[in-house]
């Protein structure tokens, strides 16, 4: 039986971009029916380094409180999401509660003596005023009168002084997102200082890892790259490219939008760092049959096909990139079914 002309699987040409500089062409696996040969060419694919790093979140927050006092509750568990404002925990607050009750007595009896002396000052301008008391009385009713404003003013500043410190009875969270950590219990004393509930904003990721010199030189902050966190891949956008703490590498920080949570806070991560373009070998994946850990492709020799055990590695949408056991030339079939294994 005579079989059909092969099918060229890839070109392997260079896209010109303006300027002169040679951009990668776009590749997707080819639709091509089953059973037809496909000829292995050489194309040309960026080249890519992987930066291995962690992703952590931009924004994270933990709590805590300025009162020494008894943990009365604690309205979160962890993993709850919580909105900015949000109440977390509340302290036992009665002895500022006690301390605004005085407060407020001070305030009242300041404004009586104010009140009182206001009086006083007028009785004595009107006295003046008809010749019938010395300029020193008035003077001395218009000093008493200050005293009892000044007196008024800092009985009100203790009140909002109190009211400041009431404020730290109640903990809110400073930022909407989950509660990743809950350090106390309703019984627990709370100090000042002392965490109590952390909160993380994962709707965006920062992704940091660290390079040489010359492959971090190919990033530029704005620079649009992929990302992978725990086998997801996402877009991100340089934020900094920085000299490391180690001498002779240098960090990258790269921000990515995590707005549905898809990807996880903490988990290890990727940057796929640029490098140019390279030759490779790509063949679609739907091409490839699984037998164990063993990779093949059926391969035609002339009028004969056996099956050839390859090495491969994930390579751009619905293709793999051939390590070995391919060369440029080879003629591969398609499988008349879905591969084994796949």
């Amino acid at each position: 039986m005579k079989l059909s002309i092969p099918v060229v699987l890839l070109a392997a040409s260079t896209l010109v971009a303006c300027g002169g500089e040679v951009a990668p062409p776009s590749h997707v696996a080819p639709a091509v029916p089953d059973g037809t040969p496909l000829a292995v060419v050489d194309t040309v694919i960026p080249s890519i380094i992987e930066a291995p790093g962690t992703a952590a979140p931009i924004t994270q927050s933990t709590v805590s409180t300025r009162l020494m006092g008894t943990v009365t509750a604690v309205e979160v568990q962890v993993g709850d999401r919580v909105r900015a404002g949000q109440v977390l925990a509340r302290i036992d607050a009665r002895d500022v509660e006690a301390k605004g009750s005085q407060v407020q007595a001070a305030i009242a009896a300041a404004e009586a003596a104010r009140n009182e002396a206001a009086l006083h000052a007028g009785r004595m301008r009107a006295l003046l005023a008809d010749s019938a008391a010395p300029r020193a009385q008035v003077d001395a009713a218009e000093a008493m009168l200050a005293r009892a404003e000044a007196g008024v003013s800092a009985a009100r500043a203790g009140r909002v002084e109190v009211d400041a410190i009431a404020d730290y009875a109640t903990v809110r969270s400073a930022t909407a997102g989950v509660v990743t950590s809950r350090w106390v219990d309703p019984g627990a004393f709370a100090a000042p200082g002392a965490p109590l509930v952390t909160v993380q904003d994962q709707s965006r990721l920062r992704v940091s890892a660290t390079l040489a010199p010359a492959a971090a030189a190919t990033l530029r902050r704005g620079q649009a790259v992929d990302v992978r966190i725990e086998g997801v891949t996402a877009r991100g956008t340089v934020e900094a490219v920085v000299p490391a703490v180690a001498g002779g590498l240098y960090t990258i920080h790269v921000l990515v939008p995590n707005g549905n949570l898809a990807l996880l806070s903490g988990g290890a991560a990727t940057i796929q760092v640029p490098q140019g373009t390279r030759n490779a070998i790509l063949i679609p994946e739907r091409a490839v049959r699984r037998e164990g850990d063993l990779t093949g492709v059926v391969v035609r020799d002339g009028a004969a096909a056996s099956t050839r055990w390859i090495r491969v590695t994930p390579g751009p949408a619905g293709m793999l990139e051939v390590l070995g056991g391919l060369r440029a030339g080879d003629v591969i079939l398609m499988p008349a079914t879905a591969p084994r294994g796949s």
